[in-house]
């Protein structure tokens, strides 16, 4: 059986993330900074009869958390073959470029782009055993230089310059996670899930929490012949197409 772990995965995109990779066929660690809000969402999710699904406490933002949830999956499988970098953090609003405070970066930085990183690197070695293995790290179109250059676009007036510089370092780790691996049957992608319905949001949005797991989960399948290093928003760039960076 394949397996997959999936960060922040206790509610919202990365719980259902976590269903949907558990309907296809995968063991799923739930990564959840509290071990009780993880639990209690595997509860949920075996009560709907997917049994392959297991909590693991993982805290992104704490080096030794990482180190324990490593161990902890690594006794139980030799190989992971699917890693979703979904725990993300906005940041608070609003969100100045010119007074949010260095405290303000750091703490987003953290979580978004730092936590990445470090959860992939550790996991790495598992990864690198999978026949096909695959990370999706979730993005947001509000992280699109080509997007938010255009000064004078209303449609995308709402700013958040701390949020949206962590996604944007976000999406350049992935192109150049990508190159690293790209001699290899890695695929490495960043999705944007659009503009979806959950706590993060304050329940506003144009998303379903279904629709936005299926966008993630799509490139947590794809084949051989599929993309890597690349940046997709259905949202906002009708399919096939992908958003310029």
């Amino acid at each position: 059986m394949k397996s997959a772990l999936v960060t922040g995965a206790n509610k919202g995109i990365g719980l259902e993330v976590a269903r949907l990779l558990a309907q296809h066929g995968f063991f799923v660690y739930v990564g959840s900074r509290s071990l009780a809000n993880g639990v209690a969402a595997v509860t949920k999710l075996h009560a709907a009869g997917l049994e392959h699904i297991e909590a693991v406490e993982l805290d992104v933002t704490n080096p030794d958390s990482i180190r324990a949830a490593r161990t902890a999956i690594g006794e139980k499988t030799p190989v992971l073959d699917v890693l979703v970098n979904n725990a993300g953090i906005s940041g608070g609003a609003p969100q100045s470029a010119l007074d949010a405070s260095l405290a303000q970066f750091k703490v987003v930085f953290e979580t978004n782009v730092f936590g990445a990183a470090g959860v992939t690197q550790a996991f790495m070695d598992l990864l690198a055993k999978a026949v096909e293995p695959r990370i999706v790290n979730v993005s947001t179109a509000m992280a699109s230089l080509t997007l938010y250059a255009d000064l004078n676009n209303n449609n995308f007036a709402a700013r958040y310059p701390v949020y949206q510089s962590s996604k944007a370092a976000l999406n350049m780790y992935t192109i150049n996670l990508a190159y690293e691996l790209r001699d290899t049957p890695f695929k490495v992608n960043a999705v944007c899930p659009g503009w979806t319905k959950t706590d993060f949001t304050g329940h506003q949005g144009t998303s379903t929490v279904e629709e936005a797991g299926q966008r993630i989960v799509k490139y947590a399948l794809i084949g051989p012949d599929g993309p890597t290093g690349k940046y997709f928003s259905e949202e906002y760039f009708p399919k096939p197409a992908t958003c310029p960076w």
